[in-house]
């Protein structure tokens, strides 16, 4: 079975300490196993995608406005990937899609679907952040499309516990995934 990974919203505006929607330390603690994953699906030769949230300064029209600080802002430091990831990126970006998102869930008006089908991948392998927001969405919609998902528990952090560990039992409970 053809597997990719999605490795989700893995930025400094939500891992960092300083960023502005940041997970904080449980973000930060998920960092070398990502990368450790990262690199595992590398050597391996599989698909990897980096879905990035991706938003306009000031842009009052977008629904995450009233719900969160501005985070993520088109050109500042909080787009760049946090880390190691962004030097394994860097240097393996001809092995790595950049993905651009504006919403939620990494399906939501992208081409993900279709890079998935164009290599017949069956298998998505998720990690990043947040585990109850864009991990879930785009755990949601994989489902949806009937993508069999792979979650990685100690590759996922929130800056909710309580909808960190929700999120967790509902990827199991209701989308049939395998939590790791």
């Amino acid at each position: 079975m053809k597997k990719a990974l999605l490795a989700v919203d893995y930025t400094v505006d939500f891992v960092a300490d300083h960023g502005r929607l940041t997970c904080g330390k449980p973000g930060q603690a998920i960092h070398d196993k990502i990368v450790a994953i990262t690199e595992q699906f590398l050597d391996q030769g599989d698909f990897i995608v980096f879905p990035v949230d991706l938003h306009e300064e000031e842009d009052q029209l977008h629904p995450e406005t009233k719900l969160f600080p501005p985070h993520n802002i088109r050109g500042t430091e909080g787009r760049n990937l946090y880390g190691d990831l962004k030097n394994l990126y860097e240097s393996n970006s001809d092995n790595i899609v950049w993905m651009d998102k504006t919403r939620y869930s990494a399906f939501a008006g992208t081409r993900l679907e279709l890079m998935l089908r164009e290599r017949n991948i069956e298998e998505l392998h998720i990690v990043g952040v947040c585990t109850d927001i864009c991990v879930l969405h785009t755990a949601v919609d994989a489902y949806n499309r009937g993508f069999k998902i792979v979650i990685h528990q100690d590759a996922v952090a929130s800056f909710d516990p309580e909808g960190h560990k929700w999120a967790l039992r509902h990827f199991t409970n209701t989308l049939g995934a395998v939590v790791l």
